[in-house]
């Protein structure tokens, strides 16, 4: 038997509404497929989770770490990390007909 890695990653398109936890940490809950997963992260991190969402509304985020322990609704995700990616909004395009699509 060979030794492996499992890293989960959790894609979202909505700013969440974090509680405060020790030491302000923000604190929230996601709902992925019925298993409700927990999620602590730095000020510093959700500080600039939220930055970009004021600026690229359409802006999608993605939350990676490992599994932590389990609860009753799910888990918690340990060592979390996020990355966002700057979205802008698709423009309407005008096909060769002039009728937007």
């Amino acid at each position: 038997m060979i030794a492996g890695k499992l890293g989960i990653t959790i894609k979202i398109n909505e700013l969440p509404q974090p509680k405060d936890v020790e030491n302000a940490w923000p604190q929230f809950d996601l709902n992925c497929d019925g298993r409700i997963t927990t999620i602590t992260v730095k000020p510093k991190i959700y500080n600039k989770l939220t930055d970009v969402t004021s600026n690229y509304p359409h802006s999608v985020a993605a939350i990676a770490g490992k599994l932590g322990q389990s609860n009753e609704l799910g888990f918690v995700l340990k060592s979390p990390n996020i990355q966002v990616f700057k979205c802008k909004p698709k423009a309407e395009t005008t096909s060769a007909f002039g009728a937007a699509s």
